[in-house]
């Protein structure tokens, strides 16, 4: 697998990731506290945690075979925690993945 491969694998994973998180912070938990149905969170957090980690082992793949710098790893873990944030961080990814590609103007 390439360099550029393995970064264009963990930002597919991450996005997926985010929305994952994005569903459980902002339906999933609403429908919980204000509709009473409890039992979509579980569902939905169990989605949640399995993807996030997918994203965690995506991101050592990333960082240890495709170059990622520990300075970006580090961000990729901030961004994880912080909802959106894995979206505001793929366009630093996708520079990356354009650099090991050889895109990069």
């Amino acid at each position: 697998m390439t360099k550029a491969r393995s970064i264009w694998m963990f930002r597919k994973i991450a996005s997926v990731e985010g929305w994952s998180y994005i569903v459980l912070l902002f339906i999933a938990m609403p429908l919980k506290y204000w509709a009473g149905m409890t039992e979509i969170v579980p569902l939905v957090g169990m989605a949640h945690g399995w993807l996030f980690i997918a994203y965690m082992g995506a991101l050592v793949f990333a960082s240890s075979y495709g170059g990622l710098s520990m300075s970006r790893v580090n961000w990729a873990i901030l961004a994880s925690l912080l909802p959106f944030g894995t979206f505001v961080h793929d366009p630093y990814l996708k520079r990356e993945e354009e650099v090991a590609r050889g895109d990069a103007v």
